[in-house]
């Protein structure tokens, strides 16, 4: 069983929880928690081997925490997702083998893409395609597509892996906080279209990947994960590109993991992470 709680610090609320396990015969196996003493906010990710009743242990930690906790007891173990694509495969293609044996941690309910270009892939796998072309459309009209091909869909995340769409204000308040992209620079460097062209310009000498939050704020929202790899004179911008793929790989997989296994609390367009 998982426990997730996030309230205002104050003294004593360790102690509080572990005695609510304890009267419940709730055998501890993890404990993460998190102070932001800036922020003065308590942030906790409990595991156990119990399968207590979950809603009498919510009340019970609802009643004694702060009148401000969010807590969650037991969440769905394993997640559904919607991946959005346009055309470039590798994004997709690792999440797609993940997902066929099973080492994904969620189940690909469908994939969409603007473009046709990815649907043979997901064919062999097995996961539905679904073409939804933003050509000759307004955005308005383009989203109302997305929607109700979503509609027929239980998912908990949509995940962006190379979905190169500028999602409106109106579309993305419909999914808080539940959209996922991955972002081709190491934040907030690099914002918007063709990051490896303008680090090339800059002269960088590191360059990275971004999984982040969508928010109605273009690639500033809650980032989860990041990591950067060293470049140097040599490098083309299409070096970069062909270097900057696995990267993009490795950070969404790893952003997934963490938010799959609800490793990742969301406070002031920033996120807790506990590996």
């Amino acid at each position: 069983m998982i426990i997730l709680i996030q309230c205002k610090d104050k003294v004593g609320l360790v102690a509080v929880i572990a005695q609510v396990m304890a009267r419940n015969g709730i055998n501890i196996l993890s404990m993460r928690e998190h102070v932001d003493t800036i922020e003065g906010q308590f942030f906790l990710r409990l595991a156990t081997d119990s399968h207590s009743d979950a809603d009498n242990l919510y009340y019970e930690l609802k009643t004694l925490l702060p009148e401000d906790a969010i807590i969650t007891v037991n969440p769905q173990p394993e997640k559904k997702i919607v991946v959005m694509v346009t055309k470039e495969y590798h994004c997709l293609g690792d999440i797609l083998i993940r997902n066929h044996f099973k080492t994904l941690g969620a189940g690909v309910q469908a994939v969409i893409g603007n473009h046709a270009v990815l649907q043979n892939v997901c064919e062999r796998f097995s996961v539905p395609f679904i073409h939804v072309s933003h050509e000759q459309k307004s955005r308005e009209e383009f989203e109302e597509d997305l929607e109700k091909h979503l509609q027929p869909y239980e998912y908990d995340y949509l995940v962006l892996a190379k979905f190169m769409r500028i999602l409106s204000p109106a579309f993305i308040a419909k999914h808080p906080p539940n959209i996922i992209n991955i972002h081709h620079s190491f934040l907030p460097a690099f914002t918007g279209a063709s990051p490896y062209k303008q680090a090339f310009i800059r002269g960088v000498k590191l360059i990275g990947a971004t999984a982040h939050f969508v928010t109605d704020k273009l690639d500033e929202g809650p980032i989860i994960e990041q990591q950067i790899i060293p470049v140097d004179h040599t490098y083309t911008p299409a070096a970069m590109l062909t270097a900057g793929k696995e990267i993009e790989k490795a950070v969404l997989a790893k952003a997934l993991k963490m938010l799959f296994e609800d490793r990742v609390f969301v406070y002031n367009n920033k996120t807790v992470v506990f590996e």
